[in-house]
Formats: structure tokens, C-alpha cells, sequence
């Protein structure tokens, strides 16, 4: 008869330990990604806050220090627009290995008209899904040196309505932000189920898992000054909304059980208990229209073309 002890109830107040662990989460300076760093930095791992302004990065580093006692906390300027900085930016983590990398950082746009990154792309697109692609190519052999690293791609239920014109994916024809937006978020999330996929036929030890934050709003976000501040309007505003949504910090819930829980299985996708919205981290069905995995094959094709990235998933790509 087994001593072992069944593994205790999943607790986000209780993260287990990760002591000697490397996490880098993209966008750490602020929003959900922030409170994906602050959270994860209670596990003794070392968190790297990837972010394309060094200053915001320092205050995001400076705060969460000052919460967590003891917490080992870096920075590295990451530009996801500029793809021909990233192999840089993978050189100066200045690591033998990455046990995970939390694809949170995004751009998104409230009115036109559309933008591009330098390099011609969409700039929500180009940032949020060509930049993470990219991204991944470098990274790729820190995380095969690692024993079961774990790629966490945050999505958007934002791109639960939407649907991808892989004959317009740079949204040149029609172009409408909140709908760009919400299609870039679907792509990262295409790529992520197809990157899974990808892993496992190639017989990897690193897996990909999808995440949703649900409905994330500042209004019922607990404050982080200097990083964010609570607004009196905000106040007000936070017992209706609160019904529904939730703050930021529980919308990183989904990525921190992603990146730690060892029950989480590659090609999963995770988000808020409540309708989806709100809660505790659950497992959730993939949402029909991301069971494509022609269209997801699809746009892996015109992503390799739009990067110049030809993703391989052995130690060394490309």
C-alpha cells in the first residue's frame, strides 16, 4: 500500500514552491502580467519581467520586492514589435535554461487608424501573435534544456466571437480595432493549441497551454501604486462590475496554475470558474472554432512567411 499523500486541493493563496525555477513573463511591468510576476515571485522562483520600457520594468520590480520579501526578481527590455531585437533580448537573459515563459504581453488599440510596427506588420497583430511566434524560435532551446518547461500563451475571451480571415490576417482590407484586436488574441491562440501539437509529434518534454483571464477591469483591481492606482470613480464603479469581471490580479490566476500545477496538461486551455468571466482557474472544453487544427496549420504556414521564423521544435531551431 502507497504512503503517498494525495496532492492537496489546487489553493491561489497557497502556490507551491519553485525554488531554482526560471519563469519569464512578457508584459510583467503592468496589467495582468504584472500580477503574474507578483504571484509567481512567492514560489522562490526567479522571475524575468519582459518589457519593452526599462523604467516601467524597474518600478514593476521595485513593487513587487517591496510585497515579497526575499523575492528574486529581473528585467529585460523585450520589444515583441521589433522582431530582429529578440534574439538579443533571448542572449541577455544570460540563462542555462527557462522552465516557462508566460506569452502575456499585448497591444491593444481603442480608435483608429491602424498601425504598423517597423517592420510593416499590424501593429496589434504583429505584437501579439508575430512577436510571441518569434520569440518562442529563440527561447525554444532554454526550454528544451529545462525537464518539463511549459510554454502559457494568454488569450482574450475577446477572441471567443471571432473568427480569422486568413486572407486578411494583417486586417489591411477591413480594418476595425476592437475586432483586430480580438483576432490577434485568437491567432496567439491557435498558435498555442498548434505548438502542442507540434511538441508532442516531435516527442518534446515542453508543453503549450492556452490561458483566458475572463474579464479583467482596473475598476476591481487591488491598487499597486505606482504601478496602478485605484481610482474613487473606479471605486464606485466596482460592486456592479464585480458581479461578473473580476480584477486583474485574479485574472493572472489561469496563467500562474498553468505555469506551476503539475496536474496541467499540455493542449489544455484554462480560464475563470464563473461563466468563464470570473473565479477560481478551471480547466475549460477548447472552444469549437480553435479544434481547426487546418486553419491553425494554416496560419503557422503564414506566420513562418511573416517572421521569417521556420519554428523547428528540437533543442536548436530553425
Amino acid at each position: 500500500m502507497s504512503s503517498t499523500s494525495p496532492a492537496p486541493p489546487w489553493s491561489v493563496e497557497r502556490l507551491p514552491r519553485a525554488d531554482g525555477r526560471t519563469f519569464l513573463v512578457t508584459g510583467g511591468n503592468a496589467g495582468i502580467g504584472y500580477f503574474v510576476a507578483e504571484q509567481l515571485s512567492t514560489t522562490g522562483a526567479t522571475v524575468v519581467l519582459g518589457s519593452r520600457n526599462p523604467a516601467k520594468a524597474d518600478v514593476a520590480r521595485a513593487s513587487i520586492r517591496a510585497r515579497v520579501p526575499g523575492a528574486q526578481v529581473r528585467t529585460l527590455q523585450l520589444d515583441l514589435a521589433d522582431l530582429s531585437s529578440l534574439e538579443a533580448a533571448v542572449e541577455a537573459l544570460d540563462v542555462d535554461r527557462l522552465d516557462a515563459v508566460v506569452h502575456n504581453a499585448g497591444v491593444a488599440l481603442d480608435d483608429p487608424p491602424r498601425r504598423e510596427t517597423g517592420d510593416g506588420h499590424e501593429l496589434m497583430f504583429g505584437t501579439n501573435h508575430l512577436g510571441h511566434f518569434a520569440l518562442t524560435h529563440w527561447l525554444m532551446p532554454l526550454l528544451s534544456a529545462a525537464p518539463a518547461a511549459r510554454i502559457v500563451t494568454t488569450g482574450s475571451f475577446a477572441a471567443k466571437t471571432e473568427r480569422l480571415d486568413l486572407d486578411d490576417l494583417q486586417s489591411r482590407e477591413d480594418y476595425r480595432p476592437k475586432r483586430t484586436y480580438g483576432r490577434s488574441k485568437l491567432a496567439q491562440m491557435h498558435f498555442g493549441l498548434e505548438l502542442d501539437r507540434r511538441l508532442r509529434a516531435a516527442g518534446s518534454t515542453v508543453t503549450s497551454v492556452v490561458v483566458h483571464p475572463g474579464g479583467a477591469l482596473d475598476s476591481l483591481t487591488p491598487s499597486r501604486p505606482p504601478v496602478h492606482v485605484r481610482t474613487t470613480g473606479a471605486l464606485i464603479l466596482k460592486a456592479p462590475a464585480g458581479l461578473l469581471l473580476q480584477g486583474k490580479h485574479a485574472g493572472a490566476w489561469p496563467a500562474v496554475r498553468a505555469v506551476l500545477d503539475p496536474a496541467v496538461r499540455g493542449g489544455e486551455l484554462w480560464g475563470p470558474r464563473v461563466f468563464g468571466l470570473r473565479g477560481r482557474p478551471r480547466r475549460e472544453p477548447v472552444w469549437s472554432h480553435l479544434t481547426d487544427a487546418s486553419a491553425a496549420a494554416r496560419l503557422w504556414d503564414a506566420t513562418c512567411d511573416m517572421t521569417g521564423v521556420d519554428l523547428g521544435l528540437g533543442v536548436g531551431l530553425g
